[in-house]
């Protein structure tokens, strides 16, 4: 890319927003068009299932200010319906179309939806966005029932330790035999003793049989025989990637956008991805592209889309984080570093914290309230988990300065995952290798 250049953005999140940010940051000063389907500017995503709907702040608080000065032009409120790849055109409603030198897919995911659930009913909804979380405050403010949430994975469980923060009664459901069981069996009956020390209800192994939607409420048969009346049900049971805009455009969108290990799309000249959305292989793990689905992996895969885009596709270095996401569950704290979802076994590392294992090889760890044990065992997954050899296939590759993640990048979420409580500081960069971006 160089100088009177458009590269247009697609994804106004996190990764659409890191991705800007590295482009003016490595000296770009053609024109960047962000487009984004929500008609808000890039915010605290975390904060939805959190603060956003306990009311502890208010939307305009959860927005995300650059760091550099952008210069883009936002067409927010505005969803790509297609890509002509061969064309270099992002089609837009109403007819209008987009060329560009380069482009970048940072569109995420969207909430999954439950079959059977009455989802024209305002007071069944899912939780992905601010508007979703304002929603949501309003259908609990039209009565004091019971809230239920379906869905035993992160932000399920986010949202019912909410709940009770708020002193809402709530009943989660889930058909998994315990709340965030995918992380072993510890950290399973950890949060399990968290929610029911808050008096938060589980409804765990069950499934909704049958919906009864009143005047005022909202039934629900369980499975187990159980009966449910709750004032408001969120839907938390997983995601997909916003893809749908994509067909006919030759790039691969089977559970995601197929990726080389670079974040180039396959299929497609001068296209990147980024985020949520992006499949690609992390050569640190294996060969086999998969989609990873945290905060912090929006946040560095932003910036290396971006990257991999100025160096063109023959020079591009392979993206290969060591991931990790952090959440705070009533007072306690989960951390996870690596891959945990590949783990085929499991060991326990330290008192709190659960290894996961595949092939003998440590894979993943998972902490609960362990910061100062995770941070250790973070170093060490970095260790276990090289960089393979060579890095950097092109020596002539443009150089670029390098920039360490910081605190003027990290949000808060990001710093607390290396901190030992959430007010420390990011450790320097030389401790925490896994925390710089690349450098030339």
């Amino acid at each position: 890319m160089s100088d009177g250049d458009r590269i247009v953005i697609v994804g106004a999140g996190v990764a659409g927003l890191r991705s800007a940010e590295r482009l003016r940051e490595l000296g770009f000063d053609g024109e960047i068009v962000l487009v984004g389907d929500e008609p808000r500017k890039p915010y605290h995503r975390p904060m939805v299932s959190k603060e956003l709907i306990t009311g502890g702040v208010k939307p305009v608080a959860a927005s995300l200010e650059p760091y550099v000065d952008l210069d883009v032009h936002w067409r927010l409120g505005t969803r790509a319906t297609w890509l002509d790849s061969k064309e270099r055109t992002v089609h837009l409603p109403g007819g209008e179309s987009l060329w560009y030198d380069g482009l970048i897919i940072a569109t995420g995911v969207y909430p999954r939806h439950l079959p059977g659930s009455p989802r024209h009913d305002p007071r069944v909804r899912v939780l992905r966005t601010v508007e979703d979380s304002l929603a949501v405050r309003r259908a609990l403010g039209n009565s004091n029932k019971s809230v239920v949430v379906i869905g035993s994975g992160l932000i399920g469980n986010e949202f019912a330790a909410s709940m009770r923060y708020m002193g809402r009664d709530v009943t989660l459901i889930g058909h998994a035999k315990a709340p965030l069981h995918r992380f072993g069996e510890r950290i399973a009956s950890a949060l399990t003793k968290e929610h029911q020390h808050h008096r938060a209800k589980l409804a765990m192994n069950t499934e909704v049989r049958n919906w009864i939607s009143t005047k005022e409420t909202v039934g629900l048969h369980l499975t187990n025989n159980q009966f449910l009346v709750a004032s408001c049900v969120v839907l938390s049971i997983g995601s997909v990637p916003a893809v749908d805009w994509l067909r006919g455009s030759e790039l691969t969108i089977d559970d995601g956008v197929l990726c080389e290990s670079t974040l180039f799309a396959v299929g497609a000249e001068d296209v990147v991805v980024a985020g949520d959305v992006a499949k690609w292989p992390n050569l640190r793990i294996d060969e086999t592209p998969r989609r990873v689905e945290h905060w912090m992996n929006g946040v560095e895969s932003g910036r290396a889309a971006a990257e991999s885009l100025m160096l063109g596709r023959d020079n591009a270095r392979p993206y290969t984080p060591l991931p990790r996401a952090w959440s705070s569950l009533y007072d306690a704290r989960l951390q996870t570093a690596g891959m945990p979802s590949l783990g085929k076994d499991t060991i326990e590392l330290s008192d709190g914290v659960t290894g996961f294992v595949r092939d003998g090889r440590l894979i993943g760890a998972a902490g609960w309230d362990r910061p100062k044990a995770m941070i250790h065992w973070t170093a060490e997954l970095d260790r276990r988990l090289p960089v393979p050899e060579p890095v950097f296939p092109a020596p002539a590759a443009p150089s670029f300065a390098a920039t360490p993640i910081g605190e003027d990048i990290l949000a808060p979420f990001e710093r607390d995952f290396l901190s030992e409580t959430p007010t420390e500081a990011v450790p320097a960069p030389e401790r925490m290798p896994w925390a710089r971006v690349p450098a030339g």
